[in-house]
């Protein structure tokens, strides 16, 4: 039943090509949920390494989260399956380099584009997801 219900729900979503997702985090909230449980819940073992580099790594936590909040907003206009949020990665090449998303195999079928910025106690960030084409 769960299936031709997300089978009829989406017959009504008009057939997109792409989605926009973001986020915006107020870190002295962030600051007070932000536990051990959430953090092994949330971020995979690249992400706490690469969080864990810096001196101030809660807002490197802080922007992670923004940027995954942004994927995944955008990811559930495009699909109705449970996505967990060790599902999607945000990944550095280098130490305050551009942002880059790894999704599972089963999301792997979009491009993602992702920008994240922070201005005092603001972190922001925003992903534009576009379906691949089809070879």
């Amino acid at each position: 039943m769960k299936r031709k219900l997300l089978k009829d729900v989406s017959a009504l979503i008009p057939n997109k090509a792409f989605a926009v997702g973001n986020d915006l985090v107020f870190i002295p909230n962030f600051k007070t949920s932000f536990t051990d449980l959430f953090k092994n819940k949330v971020y995979t073992l690249n992400e706490i390494a690469y969080c864990d580099l810096f001196d101030n790594s809660l807002l490197r936590y802080a922007s992670t989260w923004a940027a995954k909040e942004a994927v995944y907003k955008a990811l559930k206009q495009l699909n109705f399956t449970k996505i967990s949020w060790k599902n999607l990665e945000i990944i550095r090449e280098k130490v305050a380099g551009p942002p880059h998303v790894i999704l599972s195999q089963n999301l792997d079928k979009f491009n993602v584009s992702l920008t994240i910025s922070h201005d005092g106690n603001y972190v922001w960030a925003i992903a534009l997801l576009q379906l691949k084409e089809s070879p």
